[in-house]
């Protein structure tokens, strides 16, 4: 996905997360205009934000913050992958594969969707969720019709299907609980994987690290394409005169804009809140838990195991180590890391099929992970354009349509930049 010429000035892009890194991509894409300059300012060391990686001396092994898992449905995700040479980076089940483990009854069973369109796979007891027939199946196609702010929980009905699937996927996707977490994010997420059958729903995660599959490679690109990295450099204020950006202030020096300037704002909301006063965001934020454990395990057919009814919630197989997510973990962030370890490593041994004590362990809680996916907090999701002419934001926090996912943080990227190059349109026509 690319887009045509913003201008031949230079964009600034401030950020360089998932969000900005996709900005910086269509900024630079193949038709970009000659003359054109991409500088992309980024707060921290490196790039990647949320999507870290890094050397983790305890463990002996290389770490992510978290675990993200693709779904081939994720269209923009894995162009983004293409653009950047990373899609053979990947890796996954041949076919659509999804383990799962009720810690309580010990079942096990495995979701199996057929590739096609039609889902036949719901009338083999075997593919589908134990304990239901092929006709509670058919009640997930009500999240294609709902458009109100009805919560997962109000809209679909409880039992086997609800506990042993919706629930889980409904968390994952939102990260936040069911009760709360807006049933309409979870169909738009569900319209474009599962309901456009198995083909759509082949699961992908990175190989070795999410920086070695969505990060490095990308910065990589840019740089071949020219774009100028400033890492240390936050942007500490907007200079705003007559409706146009006009500077950037920033801890390693102040930026003046020239008419043919123009910016894309890729940080988290509370940053863009302060940054441009008046302007709505989310304010209201669900923790992620992520637990890294020094151990071997098999990978099984997938390479990971959803859990059902304890405190972890997926277990994935990685290089040296064993990576455990567990979502809408706001009731989790002040437990000590000692406990949450002790209490979440039995439940790692149940699905792996490991034995022994405790193995050396990392923590890893991210407090702001995401915006909660609540009807009231969706509502404060702004659309990429701004009242500044030659600003346009990105983020998944923005409003994409799309719960705070790798899927939805690309497209707002790729959005603002189509955004800057409509404004550009519009100002060259009416000039």
């Amino acid at each position: 996905m690319t887009t045509a010429a913003v201008g031949s000035g230079t964009v600034h892009v401030i950020g360089a997360g998932l969000a900005g890194l996709a900005a910086a991509l269509s900024l630079t894409a193949p038709d970009a205009p000659p003359g054109r300059r991409v500088v992309v300012h980024e707060a921290g060391p490196l790039a990647g934000g949320r999507c870290r990686s890094w050397f983790d001396r305890a463990l002996d092994v290389t770490i992510d913050n978290g675990n993200h898992l693709l779904l081939s449905g994720n269209r923009a995700a894995f162009a983004y992958l293409d653009e950047i040479g990373a899609r053979d980076s990947m890796g996954g089940p041949d076919a659509p594969c999804f383990p799962f483990l009720d810690l309580g009854s010990g079942a096990r069973w495995t979701l199996r969707p057929n590739a096609g369109r039609l889902p036949w796979w719901i009338a083999c007891p075997s593919r589908r969720v134990p304990g239901t027939r092929a006709a509670d199946h058919l009640r997930l196609l009500v999240l294609r019709r709902i458009a109100d702010d009805r919560s997962v929980d109000a809209a679909l009905p409880p039992g086997p299907l609800f506990s042993r699937l919706i629930a889980p996927l409904a968390i994952a996707a939102l990260n936040t609980p069911t009760d709360t977490g807006l049933a309409r994010l979870l169909g738009a997420v569900v319209r474009e994987t599962l309901m456009r059958g198995g083909a759509a729903c082949l699961p992908r995660f990175p190989r070795e690290s999410l920086a070695a599959s969505l990060i490095d490679p990308a910065v990589a690109v840019l740089r071949a394409r020219g774009v100028a990295f400033r890492f240390g450099s936050r942007v500490s204020g907007l200079g705003i005169e007559a409706g146009r950006l006009a500077a950037l202030e920033a801890t390693d020096g102040s930026t003046g804009l020239d008419p043919a300037d123009a910016a894309v704002l890729a940080v988290p909301p509370w940053a863009a809140a302060g940054l441009l006063p008046g302007l709505t965001v989310p304010d209201a934020f669900e923790a992620i838990v992520n637990l890294h454990f020094r151990a071997a395990a098999d990978p099984g057919p997938a390479g990971f195991v959803g859990l059902v009814g304890g405190t972890a919630e997926w277990v994935f197989v990685k290089p040296g180590h064993v990576s455990v997510t567990i979502s809408a973990a706001n009731r989790l962030v002040e437990r000590p890391a000692e406990e949450l370890a002790a209490a979440v490593w039995p439940e790692v041994c149940a699905a792996l099929g490991l034995t022994g004590p405790l193995p050396a362990f990392r923590v890893v809680k991210e407090k702001r992970a995401t915006f909660a996916a609540t009807a009231e907090q969706d509502r404060r999701r702004p659309a990429a354009h701004t009242g500044v002419t030659n600003l346009a934001l990105a983020g998944d926090w923005t409003a994409t349509g799309l719960p705070a996912t790798i899927e939805g943080a690309i497209r707002s990227g790729r959005r603002a930049a189509s955004v800057l190059e409509r404004k550009s349109e519009a100002q060259s026509s009416s000039s």
